[in-house]
């Protein structure tokens, strides 16, 4: 990893991991440096990892978090004792159900995205660029170079694919 790029988009990392605590509802012992700290070690560990661009380097540092963060929530979920489950809110309306808890939501979620990741690997990371970054479509168009009409046309694509991954078809 290119630790030059990573140094050059600090800030931006640290906004995204503060971003993914948010949606935690703040109840993770994990703080924001923390979090930026455990996804540099995971880049860190991938040598082939190579980013051709700031939203493709964003978007894969945004999946390490949401990984990290899940990873969290599933061992406090499996404590037995004192642990407790942190309050996960999903604001987005694709993955919340009045039948599960937001943490299940979440897992669903996130096993939905891996799946699209591997049938269309640039709406995965439009989802995470969007949904756990907290970029809006136009900054996306201009992360990725393209116009935000085309943007929308694949935020609407990639929610109704993983609405259909995950059982939801509306």
């Amino acid at each position: 990893m290119n630790n030059e790029l990573f140094a050059s988009l600090y800030d931006d990392l640290h906004r995204l991991a503060e971003r993914q605590l948010q949606r935690n509802g703040g109840n993770a012992p994990l703080g924001t440096t923390t979090l930026v700290h455990e996804a540099f070690l995971q880049l860190a560990e991938r040598d082939e990892a190579q980013f051709a661009d700031r939203a493709r380097f964003l978007g894969y540092a945004a999946r390490a978090m949401r990984g990290i963060v899940i990873d969290y929530v599933r061992h406090s979920r499996a404590a037995k004792r004192g642990g407790g489950t942190p309050e996960i809110t999903l604001t987005a309306n694709v993955a919340e159900s009045p039948s599960e808890s937001p943490v299940e939501s979440l897992e669903r979620l996130s096993d939905a995205l891996d799946a699209l990741a591997e049938l269309e690997p640039g709406l995965a990371e439009l989802v995470d660029l969007h949904f756990f970054c907290g970029y809006d479509l136009r900054e996306i168009a201009t992360l990725q170079g393209t116009s935000e009409r085309t943007v929308q046309r694949s935020w609407r694509k990639a929610r109704l694919l993983l609405r259909h991954e995950m059982g939801e078809e509306r």
